[in-house]
């Protein structure tokens, strides 16, 4: 088995690809701590690595974050190994009957032209920005749109939540395309 690694805009992470499927279409699955991983056996061999603070399962990757005061020429070998060994030895990465968490996500029921235009700017994040937040080892997902404001909520994980640049991909590049797209979006924030 060999497993590539990506670098991300995120120095303290890394993407892992381990030539095949992680979570396929159960996931995404974010794990920001230990006790999160109760459900993945992969993700709780991860959290015993030293360094290790999260751990994202997508599709077809793996995004480790390490601590800010570890290195990785300590840590990403001992990742690697523990995802190998993962692998080798047969067993689910997600335990049978999980589902991803929404992650936050509003379950407003939205009506009328606020319904239009939610639909219009949730097919724009699994169209044009999910794809690509997915490549530097992330996730974005809706949480929110405010009718009265024009804000759009939006939820960050994996390599995207913490990373230096998150802040510059939602204001410059995400919140100029809905802008363009969909005029009553006056702004992208962050979901708490």
């Amino acid at each position: 088995m060999f497993i590539q690694t990506e670098a991300t805009p995120n120095p303290d992470t890394i993407k892992f690809l381990p030539g095949q499927p992680v979570v396929g279409d159960r996931g995404p699955f974010d794990f920001p701590d230990a006790a999160s991983a109760r459900t993945s056996l992969l993700a709780r061999a991860l959290f015993q690595v030293e360094g290790v603070e999260r751990v994202f399962l997508g599709s077809d990757f793996v995004s480790i974050n390490k601590a800010q005061d570890k290195d990785w020429r300590h840590v990403k070998p001992m990742v690697l190994a523990a995802i190998m060994d993962h692998y080798m030895s047969g067993l689910p990465v997600i335990e049978e009957g999980t589902s991803s968490a929404s992650s936050g996500a509003d379950e407003t029921e939205y009506e009328g032209e606020t319904a239009e235009i939610v639909n219009e700017i949730k097919e724009l994040i699994e169209t044009r920005v999910r794809p690509a937040v997915a490549q530097d080892g992330g996730d974005i997902t809706f949480h929110r749109f405010d009718a009265d404001t024009g804000i759009v909520h939006l939820s960050m994980r994996g390599a995207c939540a913490g990373c230096p640049s998150s802040t510059m991909t939602l204001k410059q590049g995400i919140e100029n395309m809905l802008r363009t797209y969909v005029p009553e979006v006056t702004a992208v924030e962050a979901a708490l």
